[in-house]
């Protein structure tokens, strides 16, 4: 580990120096505690407590590094942080030690002034086959469970998403509704895997629903879209890497475009405002206001002829060619 940091010294003076010469600064920092056979079992989560020392002390010089070269955030990518199966696993002590491990990065954290936001990547089922961070929902969970939500906000990928059953507009919008949307890693998956294949982004209504929500959500800062992403296999020459990025910047500037147009226009926000305008008033204010009692809304609904109950239409198509036609306009 000593022969590791000093070797990681001299790389970050090299990254200094450059970071100076060209201008480019640095989104987030983040820490490996996946790819070793050391953490075959999990790294804050492994049964073996020496583990659990090594990845502290990986997390610790990560940090400093990030906190050296001005990086705006750090992101935790619990890449093993779970089981493959419960017969070997203590899964209260597990998720408690992870909180302890959080716990510790907070205090340290504060010890070395390190101001950025701290991030946690929802992951789910790959390459372990159930982790504690499964989707935006369980990351929330965990961390109310053990009062650090107020430390933590969300960083959302979307093959991750796609990989827990959700979409990409999913996990960012339960991030967003939560106040816990942090900073996104834009890529994309192939449905038809099923694995993380992190692929530059090109679907133009997955980007047009990302930027919704980040705009929604008033932006990203301190966090950022990362391109988390790399070519094809086959797509080995040099100039394949510029069209990869030229391809993500494209999408999601095109994306950032059409979601402006939506929300100016405010067809979706007016449709979904009259959906819910039972909520406005009468026994639908109450029940939003906590100002009715289950009994009383017993008593209320003993009087409604069920057949006449006629519900609204949910348009869903109709809403769908809303945003083709303002993708097609943008």
């Amino acid at each position: 580990m000593r022969a590791s940091h000093k070797n990681l010294d001299e790389i970050v003076n090299l990254i200094e120096k450059q970071m100076k010469a060209t201008g480019i600064q640095l989104l987030w920092g983040t820490s490996n505690l996946f790819s070793r056979p050391l953490y075959m079992h999990g790294a804050a989560t492994s049964p073996d407590a020496r583990v659990f020392a090594c990845a502290a002390a990986k997390v610790k010089k990560a940090l400093e590094v990030t906190r050296r070269l001005g990086g705006e955030n750090y992101v935790f990518w619990g890449g093993r942080e779970g089981y493959e199966t419960l017969l070997n696993t203590d899964m209260k002590l597990e998720q408690d030690n992870l909180a302890r491990f959080f716990e510790m990065v907070l205090e340290y954290v504060e010890e070395i002034n390190f101001t950025g936001q701290l991030l946690i990547e929802p992951k789910p089922m790959e390459p372990t086959k159930h982790q504690y961070d499964f989707d935006s929902a369980s990351v929330l969970a965990f961390l109310r469970r053990y009062g650090l939500e107020d430390y933590f906000k969300l960083n959302i990928e979307a093959n991750h998403a796609t990989l827990a059953g959700h979409n990409f507009q999913h996990e960012l919008r339960y991030a967003r509704i939560n106040d816990m949307l942090g900073s996104v890693d834009a890529n994309q998956g192939d449905l038809l895997l099923g694995w993380d294949t992190d692929q530059f982004p090109s679907n133009l209504y997955s980007t047009t629903l990302a930027m919704y929500e980040i705009l929604k959500a008033g932006g990203l800062a301190p966090g950022g879209l990362n391109f988390d992403a790399k070519v094809r296999r086959a797509s080995y020459q040099p100039e394949d890497l510029f069209y990869g990025h030229i391809l993500g910047m494209d999408s999601f500037a095109r994306g950032l475009e059409t979601a402006h147009s939506l929300l100016e226009s405010g067809e979706i926000e007016e449709f979904i405002a009259e959906r819910y305008q039972s909520y406005q008033q009468g026994i639908g204010k109450k029940i939003r206001e906590g100002k009715i009692s289950l009994k009383e809304l017993a008593a209320e609904a003993l009087d409604y002829r069920l057949p006449d109950l006629e519900l609204d239409s949910g348009r869903q198509e109709k809403l769908e060619a809303i945003v083709n036609r303002h993708l097609l306009r943008a």
